[in-house]
């Protein structure tokens, strides 16, 4: 019976688990749920808001210039009113001025008729030279109908018919951005950001990346990248530190951005990668992770190592190129398993580098494959994974036994692969560089 017990007891406790196992994840569901339906209604009066600031602010806009328009037009009309009655006005009171003469006239004419016989010879003769004077032979010019102004106004309906082929194809509402954020990889003091296409049918020009301080209530998103590409690493981001990033796309022949993708936060746990301070022949930028030769010794090319063996198996560690000088045999950029002082370049035992001039050393020797030269714009990487973890010839570590790491090394459109044997298992290494000429210039991370 008490077997019985057990195995019932022992059943009942399984299903309690399982049912709080059960419970657990209908909450997570749960909570997912409430995510989701934020992200609707939330998105959704964002989307309201914009439509009726945007329509709003467009209404605004048509207002104030059809209003503009009307005042010049108007104005127009009042000009051209004013300087057309003008010279008739004028001529008005000129036949009004000569109306008043011939009045006048008049009067002393039919006052010289009806004066007595020996008044009438002065009075007559008076008004005939008076009538001489007026020159009633003479009268001004009115101009015809047809040679003074008759003001209309020209209208058509194309402004109106413009609008009505465009207002209704103006703004759109999608459910879903055309690009989505697939990827957030950490790098050392950096994020690697991929993104992709969600609507195929959608034509992408460009893509926008932008980012920001998560819970920063003043922190305002900026531009990392604009361009054709699906990836960018968005440098100089402070560890253990969240950061929102956003993408959209930009369709082919349009001006306008598409709608942002929806935010994803990301963080490096990573250091950044920085050189060496104190180096002899090099000066750093305040974040030490660019590097400048400034000064030649064609007896002494200097290695300047990195402050600390920061680069990991599995990353992809770049040195890439703003500014450079002559070349020399000895210049090298490369990683390593030790940082000796007084070593005078990287082609050297337990290193492998790629000079200026594109050779590929590896412990010190030069392999028959070449890379293309470094110059000015030029991105080096290196990729490192690990191909064994135990010594190859035994199991005893003591007897210094032999372990290989797969190196892959890029510079311009080409690479090189091959098996780097060193004598101790190594999960992180330092990097270096040494240039015999001043005016190198090196970025790395």
């Amino acid at each position: 019976m008490s077997v019985e017990v057990d195995v019932l007891l022992q059943e009942a406790k399984e299903s309690i688990e399982a049912a709080q196992n059960y419970r657990g994840e209908l909450q997570q569901r749960l909570h997912g749920l409430n995510q989701a339906r934020k992200q609707i209604r939330g998105s959704s009066g964002q989307a309201r808001e914009t439509l009726r600031k945007h329509f709003a602010e467009l209404q605004a806009a048509a207002t104030r210039l059809l209003a503009e328009r009307l005042a010049n037009l108007l104005a127009e009309v009042d000009t051209i009113e004013a300087d057309s009655i003008k010279p008739l006005d004028d001529c008005q009171s000129l036949i009004e001025h000569g109306v008043g003469q011939a009045d006048e006239l008049l009067r002393e004419g039919e006052a010289a008729l009806r004066c007595g016989l020996g008044e009438k010879e002065d009075k007559l003769g008076s008004f005939t030279k008076k009538a001489m004077h007026i020159q009633l032979d003479s009268l001004p010019e009115v101009p015809a109908l047809v040679d003074v102004p008759c003001v209309s106004a020209q209208l058509d309906d194309s402004l109106l018919g413009l609008l009505k082929e465009r207002v209704p194809r103006h703004g759109a509402v999608s459910s879903h951005p055309p690009v989505q954020i697939e990827e957030l990889q950490e790098r050392p003091g950096s994020i690697l950001v991929r993104w992709c296409k969600v609507d195929e049918d959608f034509a992408a020009a460009d893509y926008r990346l932008q980012y920001r301080r998560s819970g920063s209530g003043g922190s305002q998103y900026e531009d990392a990248y604009i361009g054709r590409e699906s990836e960018f690493l968005v440098l100089h981001l402070d560890p253990h530190t969240d950061y929102l990033f956003r993408v959209c796309a930009r369709g082919e022949g349009r001006t306008e951005w598409s709608p942002w993708s929806i935010p994803q936060t990301g963080y490096t746990t990573l250091a950044p990668h920085e050189w060496r301070s104190g180096t002899e022949g090099y000066i750093l930028s305040s974040r030490k992770n660019i590097a400048l030769r400034n000064d030649s010794s064609h007896s002494r090319c200097p290695v300047l190592y990195s402050k600390a063996p920061t680069y990991f198996c599995g990353q992809t560690l770049t040195f890439k190129i703003s500014a450079a000088s002559q070349m020399d045999r000895r210049d090298s950029l490369g990683v390593c398993i030790d940082s000796e002082s007084g070593e005078e370049s990287l082609q050297r035992d337990q290193a492998v580098c790629i000079s200026t001039n594109g050779a590929v050393f590896v412990n010190g020797k030069e392999m028959t494959n070449q890379l293309p030269a470094v110059t000015v714009g030029s991105a080096v990487t290196f990729d490192m994974e690990v191909v064994s973890l135990f010594p190859i010839s035994n199991n005893n570590t003591s007897e210094g036994g032999n372990f290989k790491l797969r190196v892959t090394i890029g510079s311009g459109n080409r690479e090189v692969v091959f098996d780097w044997l060193v004598d101790q298992p190594v999960d992180c290494l330092f990097f270096g560089c040494s240039f015999a000429h001043s005016g190198w210039k090196v970025l790395v991370f």
